[in-house]
């Protein structure tokens, strides 16, 4: 099943009610389509164009920048990435404080 291929690259729990709320927003959102007569999707061209960013972000920014904070990257760029990784982590507990309220 799907799912069960999604938890695994996933690592946590991911059930069909999850799958369909996401298949839904993805064709909702014009990323893709589903197949006349079938149980099947496919990429829309805009879901094409959206998939190729964001492995492009991946590569070429977030692979270099999560690895910059291990040697051999230069000791002030793993100090900064760490101080970013602080705040940020600052911002987010905040953020559920606030919404916890």
């Amino acid at each position: 099943m799907v799912a069960d291929r999604v938890n695994h690259l996933l690592g946590t729990g991911y059930n069909a009610n999850q799958m369909s709320y996401d298949l839904a927003r993805l064709r909702r959102n014009g990323l893709i389509e589903r197949r006349p007569h079938s149980n099947t999707y496919i990429l829309t061209t805009e879901g094409q164009r959206v998939a190729l960013f964001y492995t492009k972000v991946h590569n070429r920014f977030l692979r270099p920048l999560l690895a910059a904070d291990k040697p051999p990257a230069p000791a002030p760029l793993r100090q900064a990435l760490a101080t970013i990784d602080r705040h940020i982590n600052g911002y987010i507990d905040e953020a559920r404080m606030k919404n916890a309220a």
